[in-house]
Parts: C-alpha cells; structure tokens; sequence
C-alpha cells in the first residue's frame, strides 16, 4: 500500500493514478451514494479540481483505496472559490448554504478537505490502515504546503479517526443531511502538532 499527493506538475510521474482516482470518486459518490455531481467517462469531477488542488490517494498496485482533495481557501478560478465557500456564498444548489457558524475564511494558511472517502469493498483487515494512511497523509501534506488548519465538509464520524491520529477537528457549523449522510463542517488545526 502506498499514499501520494498528486497535483497538476507530478501527475506524469503516476502513469494513470489521477484517473483511476476519479473513476475510484465516480463509484464512491455517483454509483454507490447516488449523488448527482458531474462525470464523464466513469470520472466524478467538478469545477475544484483545478491546478490550485491536491489529491491525496492511498494506492495498491493501480487500485485506488482511498482520497481526499485538498484545495486552498484563497484558490480563485471564474466565479468559483472552494466549496465550503461556495456552498454558504449559495453557488452549490446541493449544500445548505448555513453550513458554517461564521463567514467562510480566506487564508494562506487554511486549506479546504473535501470528497473524502475510503472505496467499498476493502478488505475488514486493513480498512483501518487504509483510513489511518490516508488521514495521517493528508495531515502531512497540508502541513508542507504551508496549512496549520484544514476546513471540511466532512461525514461525522471523521472525527473519531482523527483522534486515533491525534487530530482534534472543532465543529464549525450544524450537523446536516447531504445525500442521507450526516455531515458537519470541521475545522482542524495542525499548529499544535507541527514539529
């Protein structure tokens, strides 16, 4: 098992790993949860998935186990920001608007975590590996592109996994219902554990 950050200048050192990852997004979120989000070709993506992001994808031998994309809350493409924000500003017909308690920030140092998940079908035995890999990178990878804080739309048992990793994730707004599962909007803050 192996976990890389992808981005736009090393994409052609993975041969087809961003591609296997959106079609891994295209089963979890289109086929498995019903969500109705843009695809083409067996590929989930949206207006996010820009230069401005990173992909974290935990990995086995071409099989995609697990992401999450990471994208900076000062990213800026048409009318588009990051989706937390987009979603309160009332450009994301599909999240509630009053999903934060406070304005969306805007900061160097805050980055956006979002469409997370961990594929159907791994295996009971390293389900827990996979989840810790994927967490512990993401953390990782935010913390060298300058993050000490993470916000994200988040299914609300994320918080327990973070806690097995020594993260603390802060509510920041109302617990509510997007495609039938509870999520919440987090914010983790990475400053604490940076050494």
């Amino acid at each position: 098992m192996q976990t890389t950050t992808l981005s736009f200048d090393n994409f052609h050192q993975h041969g087809a790993l961003f591609t296997n990852m959106l079609r891994a997004r295209h089963r979890t979120f289109i086929d498995e949860k019903g969500w109705d989000i843009p695809s083409e070709e067996g590929m989930e993506f949206d207006q996010y998935d820009t230069a401005q992001s990173r992909w974290v994808c935990v990995h086995d031998k071409g099989r995609v186990l697990a992401g999450v994309r990471l994208t900076p809350t000062t990213a800026s493409c048409g009318i588009y920001s990051y989706m937390v924000r987009d979603a309160q500003r009332g450009l994301l017909d599909t999240i509630p608007a009053n999903l934060l308690d406070e304005d969306a920030p805007i900061a160097d140092h805050i980055w956006d975590a979002n469409r997370l998940f961990v594929a159907e079908g791994i295996d009971t035995e390293i389900r827990r590996d996979v989840q810790m890999s994927l967490m512990g990178h993401m953390v990782r990878s935010a913390r060298s592109l300058g993050a000490t804080t993470l916000l994200g739309l988040l299914p609300i048992g994320i918080p327990r996994l973070g806690r097995r990793l020594g993260i603390d994730m802060e509510p920041g707004g109302p617990v509510m219902k997007i495609c039938g599962v509870a999520h919440r909007c987090y914010f983790v803050s990475m400053a604490s554990k940076m050494h």
